[in-house]
């Protein structure tokens, strides 16, 4: 994971592409090879993805869209952000745009079996669409997302994750010995709360995902434990703890 490492720093969501360049056999036999190595969060969980071109759903931008499928499964929305945000960084490293597409449909809502879940529009972009700066990255400050004592680099970098409308719904606390994320449910954004919960889900995904990226290359060693329960009536939703070793 650890090789994702530079990209989380790069990274933008990319809606302008250039229509002058397309994706070649070659890259998209690269893409295709990458899904293959995709860690899951939960690899007892049954995924299938699937890559088409824009004009077959409802994104208005991207040449290409990787469509994600699952099966019904308590972890399957923390799993899609866990696996897709792999593939968006790796885009990045590619220099290639890629934008998370929440609101984007497909005629296929099944797939061997499996409900479509979520979709990311990839394609060729010019160089000067990725960020080169980490000022350009609008997020909360750290200590209105992670409260407690953990390497301040981490969490520095893990506050980059991207989410839905920017919503950052992830809440951290810690001690050099543990971590535990929370997902706060009443946080500011333009969602509607019935679709709230389903992409602040995926989020959390993302950001475990990050997460695991920044203590792999610290050579943090860790036991991640993840929660099953998330119907809740508090404001705060536990969703993993970290065991520092």
């Amino acid at each position: 994971m650890k090789s994702y490492y530079e990209m989380i720093f790069k990274r933008r969501s990319i809606r302008k592409f250039n229509a002058n360049l397309s994706i070649s056999e070659d890259l998209m036999k690269t893409i295709k090879d990458k899904i293959k190595t995709l860690i899951p969060l939960d690899s007892s969980i049954r995924t299938a993805f699937k890559i088409v071109k824009r004009e077959e759903t409802t994104a208005k931008f991207g040449e290409y869209c990787i469509l994600f499928y699952s099966e019904n499964h308590p972890l399957k929305l923390l799993n899609a952000g866990y696996m897709l945000e792999q593939m968006d960084l790796f885009f990045t490293s590619l220099s290639m745009g890629a934008c998370w597409y929440g609101i984007a449909r497909t005629k296929e809502k099944k797939l061997d079996g499996l409900d479509y879940v979520i979709m990311i529009a990839f394609g060729k972009v010019s160089s000067t669409e990725l960020r080169s700066d980490i000022s350009q990255f609008n997020r909360k400050k750290p200590m209105e997302i992670w409260q407690g004592e953990f390497n301040q680099k981490i969490i520095d970098a893990a506050i980059l994750a991207p989410s839905a409308c920017n919503s950052q719904p992830w809440r951290v606390q810690s001690n050099p010995k543990l971590i535990t994320i929370h997902r706060k449910k009443n946080v500011k954004t333009i969602m509607t709360p019935r679709i709230r919960s389903y992409f602040n889900m995926i989020d959390m995904g993302i950001f475990l995902c990050f997460i695991d990226i920044l203590l792999d290359y610290y050579h943090i060693v860790y036991t991640r434990e993840i929660s099953t329960e998330f119907n809740t009536d508090t404001d705060f939703v536990k969703i993993a703890e970290y065991n520092i070793k």
